[in-house]
């Protein structure tokens, strides 16, 4: 990141803006496609986010990749299974939104870092830090007292927490960009949602036919939705430090959070509060702990970098002996 100039930092900056706030404002959309249902605007989401990566992957002629993955089962069945899980988070996303619980979505990804490190620890058998285990205690609490609140666990949230969680896990193994990896993914996809589609035109029932062009122009929008943020994090992935982008995602879900409650008016009791401000605490615990150890690590490779060339001057020398 040293290499990077002011200006393309800058850039990286208002991409990274725009990409977590377009994910942070995407409840503003589902609601425009009724009378659509989750699952005909889940189907629309992945055969028009194909199309658009298609066009977009054409127009800078980038396809080598697709060969190699092609040759490689190992790496195709990951992308197979992050198809899957991105499915189940779209959709439950979708059904979300436009039944009324935009706020418990939002939860959802304010708790998929606490998800993600307890994945860490259970499947890949990493260690946490005593700061890191606290947080994840705290947001168990959160899960309680939120449990409790709603007189039942909060299933959407923890769906979307714990798909999302795995998504991400899957994709550090397959190594792919991400405009790359959504071609791949909604490759897997397309087939099956094109299907169901063309089922519901079949039987009189697809409001893409029967609700005019301006509908039908809108579902067909869902895959400029779907990527155009993906091409924006792409841009400010490398140009910003990782610290910077792990601070910007926390934007999404508290733009999520205020449009649940200032736009939708959705209800907010006291053990809500109470389960959200468990959770705020935990993440405040997260970046307190990783800013402090990046600049641990900072400091320590300044010193590094300097002692070497005294080490270098010492051993100097013995060398021309």
């Amino acid at each position: 990141m040293a290499e990077i100039s002011r200006g393309e930092r800058r850039k990286g900056l208002v991409n990274g803006f725009a990409a977590y706030g377009m994910w942070g404002l995407v409840p503003l959309f589902w609601p425009l496609l009724k009378p659509a249902g989750a699952l005909e605007i889940l189907a629309h989401r992945m055969v028009w986010s194909l199309v658009f990566v298609a066009v977009a992957l054409a127009f800078v002629r980038r396809w080598a990749w697709a060969g190699e993955l092609l040759r490689q089962p190992r790496r195709l069945a990951l992308v197979t299974v992050a198809a899957a899980v991105i499915t189940v988070n779209w959709g439950v996303y979708i059904w979300a939104v436009n039944s009324g619980h935009v706020v418990e979505a939002s939860l959802g990804y304010f708790i998929n870092p606490l998800v993600t490190i307890a994945m860490g620890v259970l499947l890949l058998k990493e260690r946490l830090r005593p700061a890191q285990w606290t947080a994840v205690g705290v947001g168990f609490a959160a899960v309680v007292v939120l449990t409790v609140g709603y007189g039942q666990p909060p299933w959407i949230s923890l769906v979307l927490a714990f798909s999302f969680a795995t998504y991400g896990l899957v994709k550090k193994k397959v190594n792919l960009g991400g405009v790359e990896s959504l071609a791949a993914e909604t490759a897997i996809q397309f087939l099956p949602a094109l299907g169901y589609l063309l089922w519901l035109a079949g039987h009189g029932e697809s409001s893409f036919v029967n609700d005019g062009a301006g509908h039908a122009a809108l579902l067909a929008s869902t895959g400029i939705v779907t990527a155009l943020p993906l091409v924006c994090f792409g841009a400010a992935a490398i140009r910003v430090p990782l610290s910077t982008l792990g601070l910007l995602q926390y934007l999404a879900p508290v733009f999520q959070f205020l449009l649940g409650i200032l736009y939708f008016h959705e209800a907010m009791p006291a053990e809500r509060w109470a389960g959200f401000a468990l959770v705020w605490l935990a993440l405040a615990l997260l970046t307190w702990d990783a800013l402090r150890t990046a600049r641990r690590s900072a400091r320590a490779l300044a010193a590094a970098a300097a002692a070497r060339p005294v080490a270098v001057a010492a051993e100097t020398p013995r060398s021309q002996v």
